[in-house]
């Protein structure tokens, strides 16, 4: 089938993961895609530390000294800490700079991350990327199989391409136990998200561990059951029946 245009994939919440904790669809961010959306934050936060630097600065013309001393500290923590800790949890891991790269962060285990998770991540940032300009941050994304920086490491998280372009492989050719009932059957189309997940997974299925693959056919079989009558002939293995 032909299509119109080309296909993509997006990390949803019914994303289908491996044993291994892997997403089938989704890769790590490459380097040059981190470094623009961390660029983005800086400049963000930057202009956000500006404008709350003179706003507390005004504030404190008018009170006492103990105010002015108080105030740079908290200005700190609210603009480095509080604020990329509140965005990464309440959006499941994007900042703006992600946001704007098409990028989000990730558990190891490819789930979504949590206000511990976002937390590791700003408070060990503030010291890779601001207090030592990027460097640790920089060295630790190229070194890593996944393109962790340091806060990456220590929060036990990854970022991820949350859409990126499919290289879908041809479609699988259909066994000879199915092809004597595929006159009759009678398929809906698949929604996407199962859809993109049974051609990911026959095309990968050669490279995961026997169980594993064992297991996700199996639920991705179930998944497509739903949409096809009559149900496979008796004696329909799982495997034929995902290619059926």
């Amino acid at each position: 089938m032909s299509s119109s245009g080309p296909a993509f994939a997006s990390l949803t919440a019914d994303d289908h993961v491996t044993g291994e904790a892997v997403a089938l669809d989704l890769p790590p961010a490459s380097l040059g895609s981190r470094i623009a959306s961390g660029l983005i934050d800086i400049i963000v936060t930057v202009g956000l530390l500006i404008v709350i630097i003179l706003l507390f600065g005004i504030a404190v013309l008018q009170t006492d000294g103990a105010l002015a001393h108080v105030a740079p500290v908290g200005t700190m923590i609210t603009v480095f800490l509080v604020i990329p800790t509140t965005i990464e949890t309440l959006s499941r891991g994007r900042s703006l700079g992600k946001l704007a790269c098409g990028l989000r962060t990730v558990r190891d285990d490819a789930g979504p991350i949590s206000f511990q998770h976002a937390f590791v991540r700003s408070l060990i940032g503030f010291v890779e990327i601001y207090a030592f300009t990027g460097a640790p941050a920089f060295f630790s994304a190229l070194l890593s199989s996944k393109g962790k920086r340091l806060g990456d490491h220590a929060a036990g998280t990854y970022v991820v391409r949350e859409r990126v372009r499919l290289q879908l492989p041809p479609p699988a050719l259909l066994p000879r136990t199915s092809r004597r009932g595929r006159r009759n059957a009678d398929m809906a189309a698949l929604p996407t998200g199962p859809a993109l997940a049974v051609r990911q997974f026959l095309g990968r299925a050669a490279t995961l561990d026997p169980a594993v693959r064992h297991e996700l056919g199996s639920n991705l079989a179930a998944d497509v059951a739903a949409h096809v009558a009559p149900p496979p002939p008796p004696g329909t293995t799982p495997h034929d029946f995902r290619q059926r």
